[in-house]
């Protein structure tokens, strides 16, 4: 099975599964490592610009787009993809696709592919108001456009789009309890991997050509785990001290746990726990190889108060989001239905309002996402803000693509009076 043919497969699955492209892609590249920088780029790729390969199939395409059955439209996806984004000869690009179709889609698969070159492989977005250009051009949902440019403006927000494509930085957060960022880049080294400093941290360093990340010595050896930059960030405005209590609620799987109890140097206790069995397994088993006890993962449903747990000095909550800010990762999240995260504000403003009851006076209460959406973020802390006056908002800090090396990430920090 050559290249294209496992792009193909994975493209089929993924629209009938519903299942994530990382996840996909991890697994088909496990099994086979050949033509890796191919079929991430093509697999990716597709996946990224799918409304705006699907504006192209519509303006070269006699056939209506509803009537084009599923296994044909990915041909052509991947056709385009190539034609437009790969250097690769067209000849190529339109052949190769075509042997992979049916006999009875082969001639309509070449006839589009054809008639999009003899239009210059050109993006046509002059029927489309501003909002449509860039919701077909950076191949975004239109309600994530509209919202975005309503909160930032339309040239900030084509600047975020632009961003959002394309494979992120991989971040290690260098376990600091038992060696520094120079002795990991070393470690690294020796593994085959290049490593360098982040450029304004001690702790991170940035990770590259490293393959399966679970088989380096460095990671086996508990010497690092991987976390986004903003994320890091995220647990430095927590600031835990030594021998502080700290909980981290829905916290599979476990990174900001494990950086947090890195901060405090393994003296002091964080509970650490989620929601499921499976996923509380994980964070055991990376606190396990990282060698930081301190860190007590158990099972608790973050919307119901455990009396089991102490006043704590530092609360984080995480909460569950639309995950509009880790796109790159994720980039199925760029089609989110608006309704599908209609119900994410009310669930989050309870896990938040829950999660006060743990800190104690003169602690701190961390709320913090993963996405960019207001509804998640501003007017949850604001809420928030007005309805609790034994708590005070010290700072807030959003991190946007294009503006940031890291993912799009929201924190607020409350102090308890």
């Amino acid at each position: 099975m050559n290249g294209r043919e496992r792009v193909f497969g994975m493209l089929v699955r993924a629209q009938s599964d519903g299942a994530y492209s990382n996840l996909l892609l991890d697994s088909a590249l496990s099994a086979n490592k050949e033509d890796r920088a191919f079929v991430t780029a093509l697999f990716y790729g597709v996946t990224e610009r799918r409304m705006t390969l699907d504006h192209i199939i519509r303006a070269h395409s006699k056939t209506e787009f509803d009537d084009i059955d599923s296994e044909t439209l990915q041909l052509l996806r991947m056709g385009i993809y190539q034609l437009m984004y790969m250097d690769i000869p067209e000849s190529a690009a339109v052949n190769e696709t075509v042997k992979l179709a049916p006999q009875r889609s082969k001639g309509f698969i070449n006839a589009v592919l054809r008639a999009f070159i003899r239009a210059g492989k050109k993006l046509d977005t002059s029927g489309l108001d501003d909002l449509g250009k860039l919701s077909v051009g950076y191949s975004c949902a239109k309600w994530i456009v509209k919202m975005w440019v309503k909160e930032y403006g339309y040239e900030r927000t084509e600047r975020m789009l632009s961003a959002l494509f394309g494979r992120p930085p991989v971040y290690a957060r260098v376990n600091t309890c038992v060696c520094d960022a120079d002795d990991l880049i070393y470690e690294l080294a020796e593994d085959g991997v290049k490593a360098e400093h982040y450029k304004d941290s001690d702790t991170c360093v940035v990770l590259s050509n490293s393959g399966s990340i679970e088989n380096l010595r460095a990671y086996r050896n508990g010497l690092f785990h991987i976390q986004d930059i903003s994320s890091q960030r995220c647990c430095e405005a927590a600031a835990p001290r030594e021998c502080d209590k700290v909980i981290d609620m829905c916290a599979a799987p476990g990174g900001k746990s494990f950086t947090l109890a890195e901060i405090m140097k393994n003296r002091g206790t964080v509970y650490s726990s989620d929601l499921y069995e499976s996923r509380v397994k994980l964070i055991e088993d990376g606190a396990s190889r990282l060698g930081l006890d301190i860190v007590k993962a158990h099972v608790s449903d973050a919307a119901v108060f455990d009396d089991s747990l102490p006043a704590a000095d530092v609360v984080l909550c995480d909460a569950p989001c639309s995950g509009l800010g880790v796109i790159r990762r994720k980039p199925e999240i760029r089609y989110k239905k608006k309704d599908e995260i209609s119900e994410l504000p009310e669930i989050q403003k309870n896990l938040l309002d829950n999660a006060k009851n743990y800190v104690k006076s003169g602690g701190k209460l961390v709320y913090s996402t993963c996405t960019l959406n207001p509804a998640e973020n501003e007017d949850i802390v604001n809420k928030f803000d007005g309805e609790n006056k034994d708590f005070r908002l010290i700072e807030t800090q959003i991190f946007i693509p294009g503006e940031t090396d890291g993912d799009g990430f929201f924190y607020a920090v409350f102090t308890k009076k």
